[in-house]
């Protein structure tokens, strides 16, 4: 993407290099959408372009209804956002929770076939481009994936949205899928959701919910694509 981009990155609050000053106190939504905006403001000489995947949607969606003057374009794939579900959304947040108390009982080897389950992901699907490079779930994502079924699912349970205020965005917001991700997933679900809330349509990416991961080189080929589409 840098060929065609200036690209960035980062590590949000309590992840890896971020660190935080006070691991007692809850990380909201609200702190994470408050990060990207102040990120955003010292490094961007303008409007950026937002890719948000999963949780990063969500941040994503807060920034456009907030800070709208921050982006040109957010594509939103596969936000992770109960709210946006009417009269599933308590159901779904359980869910997390029920997540959460697995991961408490039994770590990630209890946790992360659920997770996986929950945004559709089937770990015995071989569908992956050749010659990936490899992502052993050493000790940093082992702590990465704990401080996200703790901190992060909370902040997703009790995120209360902004919807109301979506509508109004100056942002253009593409909400987007993976190709393979089961219908009946709450993430695919909450992504056509969003585009019946503000009135365009999906886009389809290669791969599932991790498709940026499962399938890089076309992923790249068609964010460009959305990208360069006025």
């Amino acid at each position: 993407m840098t060929d065609d981009f200036t690209v960035l990155t980062y590590d949000r609050r309590g992840l890896s290099r971020s660190t935080l000053d006070d691991r007692e106190r809850p990380v909201t939504m609200a702190d994470h959408t408050d990060d990207a905006h102040r990120l955003l403001a010292h490094v961007a000489d303008g409007p950026a372009l937002m890719l948000g995947c999963s949780f990063g949607a969500v941040i994503g969606l807060h920034l456009a209804a907030r800070y709208g003057e921050r982006l040109d374009t957010l594509i939103a794939h596969e936000p992770v956002a109960p709210w946006l579900l009417d009269s599933e959304a308590d159901a779904h947040r359980r869910e997390l929770a029920e997540l959460q108390s697995l991961f408490a009982a039994g770590g990630l080897p209890a946790a992360l076939p659920a997770i996986a389950a929950s945004v559709g992901i089937d770990p015995a699907d071989a569908d992956v481009e050749p010659d990936l490079t490899p992502q052993p779930m050493d000790e940093r994502r082992r702590t990465d994936f704990a401080h996200f079924i703790t901190a992060e699912f909370t902040a997703v349970r009790t995120d209360p949205g902004c919807r109301e205020r979506l509508g109004d965005t100056t942002t253009r917001v593409l909400p987007a899928v993976g190709r393979t991700t089961p219908t009946t997933v709450f993430d695919h679900q909450a992504a056509h959701r969003l585009s019946s809330l503000i009135g365009r349509p999906v886009v389809t990416f290669p791969g599932g919910h991790n498709g940026n991961t499962t399938h890089p080189r076309a992923w790249a080929a068609q964010l460009r694509t959305t990208l360069h589409t006025p």
